[in-house]
């Protein structure tokens, strides 16, 4: 009984950390600024956006072409495959200071663009 009990216990404990923990993600996920790329006619707009560096932050990459568009930038480690019509939510960094380019691979002779991490 007694070794049942601090099964209990220490489940509790778990699942209290976990809890924590999901929550905590949450709210950070909340508190990381938020910048948008368009791709339209094959071009990002902006073609460069500025950032923080040193700092986690979300981007929102909304294709309004009817084609798939594919974003990638080696920099940044990452490329998202964006069907026409819809968007991809990525989350960045923290990035040192410095530019990060990016393009549409699809379509890598007219949209391209650069990311620049500021400050710190």
């Amino acid at each position: 009984m007694r070794l049942h009990l601090k099964r209990l216990a220490l489940a509790a404990t778990l699942g209290f950390a976990m809890a924590s923990g999901i929550m905590a993600g949450g709210a950070m996920a909340q508190d990381a600024p938020t910048f948008r790329l368009t791709i339209k006619d094959h071009k990002f707009e902006p073609p460069t956006l500025t950032v923080p560096a040193g700092k986690r932050f979300i981007l929102i990459v909304r294709n309004a072409d009817d084609t798939p568009a594919e974003f990638e930038s080696t920099g940044l480690g990452t490329e998202k495959v964006i069907s026409g019509g819809r968007e991809a939510t990525i989350r960045v960094g923290p990035l040192k200071p410095g530019d990060y380019t990016f393009v549409d691979e699809y379509h890598q002779d007219t949209a391209k663009g650069v990311l620049t991490a500021a400050g710190e």
